[in-house]
Parts: C-alpha cells; structure tokens; sequence
C-alpha cells in the first residue's frame, strides 16, 4: 500500500446491502490509519445515493458484539471508541482522519434526494454532492479503488 495515496471507495448498494455500508468505513478507516494512505474517499454512486438522505445511515446501527469482533482486530482500539451507528463513525472519520464522504450529485435528483444539483435540504451535512466532472475526476485519479 506504500505507493497507494489516492483510494476511492465505491458505495454502489443501498439499505438492501448493509454490510456494503459497514465495509466501506472500516476499509477507509484501515486504509487511513493502518495503510497511512494520503487520501481516503467514500463515494456514493447511482446506486447508493439514496444512503445519503438524512437519516439513513443512522438506522444502521452497531452492536456491542460487533464493536466486540471489529476492536478485537486492531491494536489499540477499544470497543468503547467505536460509534452507536454508521453516521456517527462517518462524521468521526470524516472530521478526525479527514477522509472525503462523497456523492453522485446527479443522481441525487434522479432519485428525488434532491430536487436539483444546488438542493442539500435532504443530504447529511457531512456528505458532499459532486457533479459529473468532479466523479470523473476521482474516479480518474485514484491508485486503487474499491466497489461495495
């Protein structure tokens, strides 16, 4: 992973693939803390825009017997500094280790999150829309990508 500074993860499920969800922050939180990777993005394509509405990542919670299994694997984390839910480790690993949260803006209105690019009233605050050259441009310019 040394010569990796660019990881794109692609979340392209919805709320029918959970586990898709839950893969794609501990692989950005691995690929940031473990892989000292430079630059870690989440990005939410045609597929899994509709993860994006307010609220939604929050229904997926995180059992203790989880944070159990998932600290049990990596030195030095604890099960008591692993979140309740997914949108809580997301604003966590968006704010503490700085990796990018991102979405196919364009389908956001195709979906009905957003009524036209410029509408965030639905969208998590800590999820940024981008629009076609700007997905473009990450996919384009990533290392290594990976697709859940």
């Amino acid at each position: 992973m040394a010569d990796v500074k660019n990881f794109l993860i692609v979340v392209n499920s919805g709320v029918d693939h959970p586990y898709n969800h839950y893969a794609a922050y501990v692989v950005a939180f691995l690929g940031k803390k473990l892989g000292n990777i430079e630059n870690v993005t989440i990005y939410y394509g045609p597929e899994g825009v509709a993860m994006t509405r307010k609220g939604e990542l929050a229904k997926l919670a995180i059992q203790d017997s989880v944070k159990e299994l998932i600290a049990g694997q990596i030195e030095g984390l604890n099960a008591s500094d692993l979140p309740d839910n997914l949108e809580q480790l997301a604003r966590f690993e968006k704010e503490n280790l700085g990796i990018n949260i991102v979405s196919c803006g364009t389908f956001h209105v195709i979906d009905g999150v957003g009524k036209d690019l410029d509408d965030l009233s639905n969208v998590e605050d800590f999820i940024v829309p981008v629009k076609l050259p700007q997905a473009a441009e990450a996919l384009l310019g990533a290392d290594k990508i990976h697709y859940l």
